[in-house]
């Protein structure tokens, strides 16, 4: 099974950015219940998940909280039929992505082989865990009129999770590992 490592936004950051996933979804009936908005930073295939926790624990405690730039709309065709905001892949988040996917195969750890080849997003409307599938046309509709509204966001993170692939919040969240204060 995969496993997710994602970067979560703080309160207010996520009440920036809901509206137009919820936007999304209601204008598509795509969501009943809105997926949790996040980046994911690595996937990890079928991880020992007592030493995974103990290499993240370690790895995570000298992290402080820090802001993301969201600037921007991409969005991947089929088969994901994704609308996106696009992070911008440098500072802190890409430290953190390039010293997770190291430090992991070092451990043995099977995550994707080339990091760089990872367009860093936050998935806003897909075909996962939807409702239904989306149209050709509606998703390329959404996509356009999307970007053509635009996004600019800078966005705080303040905890990073380690999550299953399952569509309930309550059974997705394996591991929490909160970022210390400034």
């Amino acid at each position: 099974m995969k496993y997710y490592l994602v970067a979560l936004f703080d309160e207010n950051s996520y009440k920036n950015i809901e509206p137009l996933q919820k936007s999304l979804s209601k204008k598509y009936k795509l969501y009943k219940n809105l997926p949790t908005l996040h980046i994911t930073l690595e996937v990890i295939d079928n991880p020992n998940i007592d030493k995974l926790d103990e290499i993240l624990q370690k790895f995570f405690k000298p992290y402080k909280k820090f802001k993301v730039e969201l600037n921007d709309i991409i969005c991947f065709n089929e088969p994901h039929k994704s609308v996106n905001l696009k992070v911008e892949n440098a500072g802190y988040i890409k430290k953190i992505s390039r010293s997770l996917n190291d430090l992991l195969k070092l451990h043995g750890f099977f995550v994707r082989d080339n990091i760089n080849d990872w367009d860093m997003h936050v998935s806003l409307a897909n075909s996962n865990f939807a409702n239904r599938e989306w149209k050709k046309n509606e998703y390329e509709i959404a996509c356009s009129t999307t970007k053509d509204k635009g996004f600019f966001s800078v966005a705080k993170i303040n905890r990073i999770e380690l999550w299953k692939p399952v569509n309930n919040k309550k059974d997705m969240v394996v591991k929490s590992y909160n970022l210390r204060d400034y």
